[in-house]
């Protein structure tokens, strides 16, 4: 038998590739026809075939390309930089490295769109300021930071190379890349401020003051600042900004750092002085104040050696000079623009020096030499009542004072809670606040008659009850000033009389107020207060009326007011005629 031959095996063959309309190639990646169409025209998918009446086909390969190109696409790369990659004419972990660093500025600028637009809705903006808003977002750092340097070197001129100009220079606002409200706030006002023609003048002022002060070992002579940093930059934020600069080469960052260093401790240590003597209730024109200055500069003086002129002991020259620097450096507009520049660089802001520095410029002016306030009331108690006073009417002066308290008492009487919220003519004062002073006046007073320890200014005098606390104070104080012989005692250098004589001064001017505020009029005895006007000319005429003072300048006042209005016009009270 013949058995047929076999036949060899057939060789291994690739399959066909499986073409796919463009609908297809749609259908699987879900991308428009349209959109395929031209990523292929571009060579980012290119079709594989075409049938004879001219439709494309595509392999399997350029579904994955599609999709690939999707996600770059997405990521917001560019076509051309697709095909590259897509090509591998382009390494993808480079690309997408460089693309990243694109996406993260990308990013900081819809941040900074986002909190600019919450700052404009905050705010509630008008068209103009959501203009200079949108210029912010289209700044880079380094245009926003030329702003500030230019003005800045434009403010300080030929004075900038002290350690204050410096300083300024170093302490740059630089905007986050995720700024805070906040942030973004401090930044637009710091760009409106910085148009300010009054800010580059204080600034250049105290750059003048301190390269004509320099010490002949350095570049600055150190100031307690008064309302800003004019030597310490703001004292906490912008003077570590300004010695966390890059070295000069010469030291002289060194050097900046440890001036800034020793003024912030002096700024530091003056402000709890005069803290303590505020929150205390110190008048900073009594002559009390005086012992608050001498500590103050026995502080500020080591710090003036080497500076030219500079004074070794306390005295006229030595209060002059540091009255000088104080003044120099109260400027309200320089003071925000530290704190301006440390919002924005994310530092500690210092609570404004403005009410304290006024305090300390006030008793620098009230006592221009050691004692010199005290000097001038031992003169006036060794005298008698002021040239041409009448004697109170009356039984005498306490009984003058018992009518006036009375008075008082009739005007806090008609007050009721719903008035304690309301204005008063002084201007840190509501009426709430208003009564309590009247109550601690009283105690104070009583208890210095009596030898007791003085009261404790912050806490609350009135209670649930202000009329009864101040019924309460004022008997204690009726009670010390009868005592047999309270009148010819000596309290320190002042006779009892003057004690009895300076709260009826008080209870005058502050009843005043307490009937303006609540829509009363005083009634106090028209001879009582011409009796005591003369005293107090005496008494608060020689007082530098400055806004740390216990009294604004003399107002005028209107033709046949009544002495009341005339006291409280010549202790800074706006009078207006009622009908």
């Amino acid at each position: 038998m013949h058995s047929e031959p076999v036949p060899a095996p057939a060789p291994d063959l690739a399959p066909e590739p499986v073409l796919l309309t463009i609908g297809a190639v749609a259908e699987r990646t879900g991308l428009p026809v349209k959109l395929i169409r031209h990523w292929s025209d571009l060579g980012i998918a290119p079709p594989a075939d075409r049938t004879e009446a001219g439709y494309r086909r595509y392999g399997p390969e350029a579904v994955a390309r599609l999709d690939l190109a999707r996600t770059l696409r997405d990521l917001g790369l560019g076509l051309s930089t697709i095909r590259d990659v897509l090509d591998r004419e382009r390494d993808l972990p480079e690309v997408a490295a460089v693309h990243a660093d694109a996406l993260e500025a990308r990013i900081r600028t819809l941040r900074l769109r986002q909190a600019v637009l919450r700052s404009v809705a905050r705010r509630g903006a008008d068209a103009a300021e959501l203009t200079a808003l949108d210029e912010l977002v289209r700044m880079s750092a380094a245009e926003r930071e030329a702003i500030v340097r230019a003005f800045v070197a434009e403010a300080l001129g030929d004075v900038g190379t002290s350690s204050f100009g410096r300083g300024l220079l170093a302490a740059m606002p630089e905007l986050p890349a995720d700024p805070t409200a906040e942030q973004v706030d401090a930044w637009c006002e710091l760009s409106a401020l910085v148009r300010d023609p009054a800010l580059a003048a204080a600034l250049r002022r105290m750059a003048e003051y301190a390269a004509r002060y320099a010490p002949a070992d350095a570049s600055t002579a150190h100031a307690p600042t008064a309302g800003n940093g004019a030597e310490d930059g703001h004292g906490t934020g912008a003077g570590s900004q300004a010695q966390n600069g890059s070295q000069d080469g010469d030291g002289s960052q060194a050097e900046d750092r440890s001036q800034a260093e020793a003024a912030e401790r002096l700024t530091d240590a003056w402000v709890r002085r005069v803290s303590a003597a505020m929150d205390g209730g110190l008048a900073p024109d009594s002559p009390a104040a005086d012992a608050v200055v001498t500590a103050v500069v026995a502080e500020w003086l080591p710090l003036q050696s080497g500076t030219p002129g500079a004074p070794d002991r306390d005295g006229p020259a030595a209060r002059a000079r540091l009255l000088e620097q104080l003044e120099m450096a109260a400027d309200a507009r320089a003071e925000r623009y530290w704190q301006l520049v440390c919002v924005i660089n994310g530092l500690p802001v210092r609570p404004s020096l403005a009410p304290a520095g006024a305090w300390l410029i006030t008793a620098l002016r009230t006592n221009p030499t050691p004692g010199a306030r005290a000097t001038a009331l031992e003169a006036l108690y060794d005298g008698d009542a002021a040239p041409g006073a009448p004697e109170p009417p009356g039984t005498g002066l306490v009984d003058a004072f018992a009518s006036v308290l009375a008075e008082v008492e009739r005007l806090v009487t008609a007050v009721g809670p719903d008035r304690f919220g309301d204005p008063t003519p002084c201007a840190d004062w509501d009426v709430r606040a208003l009564l309590d002073h009247l109550v601690w006046e009283n105690l104070i007073w009583a208890g210095l008659a009596e030898g007791s320890p003085p009261t404790d200014h912050g806490a609350d005098h009135l209670g649930a009850d202000p009329l009864a606390a101040f019924r309460a104070a004022a008997s204690a104080t009726m009670t010390a000033f009868r005592r047999p012989g309270m009148l010819e005692r000596r309290y320190g250098p002042a006779p009892g009389r003057r004690l009895v004589e300076q709260l009826l001064i008080e209870m005058l001017v502050h009843g005043w107020d307490l009937a303006m505020a609540t829509g009363q009029r005083p009634g106090f005895a028209e001879e009582t207060v011409e009796a005591v006007l003369p005293s107090v000319r005496e008494i608060y005429g020689a007082l530098p009326r400055t806004p740390g003072g216990s009294f604004a300048p003399e107002a005028p006042v209107p033709d046949g007011s009544s002495a009341t209005d005339r006291l409280a016009a010549f202790l800074g009270r706006r009078v207006v005629r009622t009908p």
